[in-house]
């Protein structure tokens, strides 16, 4: 697993023996957050992470080279758009986007998001740049 300034996540050699289940409420959560298309993991299951996002504006075109991302709105409407098409998504409804696909996350007002994605992704992709985030748990 690749290292990150904080870490929360259990270790893989912690097995279930020091891992305590408890709840997390996404609208706590989301309240620590402050800077927009900036990741924070809130969650981990089997090498995947789940985050939470606040988005507003556009974002950069982006792929994944070995990696799907699911994005499920929490609040507001996301619109994904794609070189051949755009999806909207709003509340309640969630996309995959697969490996490989381009595609650039739109927010006209402030959109949240969570995200399921491997521990591996990076938030841009192959595009790289000064987008680029490490993984922040909170």
């Amino acid at each position: 697993m690749a290292p990150r300034a904080e870490s929360l996540e259990p270790k893989a050699g912690d097995a279930q023996q020091n891992v305590e289940m408890e709840k997390v409420n996404l609208a706590e959560k989301l309240a620590r957050i402050s800077e927009f298309w900036s990741p924070k993991a809130v969650g981990a299951v089997n090498g995947f992470h789940v985050k939470l996002v606040k988005l507003q504006g556009e974002f950069v075109w982006h792929a994944h080279e070995a990696e799907d991302e699911l994005f499920l709105v929490l609040k507001g409407r996301l619109r994904l758009q794609f070189r051949d098409h755009e999806a909207a998504i709003d509340p309640g409804e969630f996309i995959i986007v697969p490996h490989g696909t381009e595609h650039r996350p739109v927010a006209e007002g402030e959109v949240h998001v969570l995200l399921l994605e491997p521990g591996s992704t990076v938030n841009t992709g192959t595009a790289g740049g000064e987008r680029t985030r490490a993984v922040e748990w909170i």
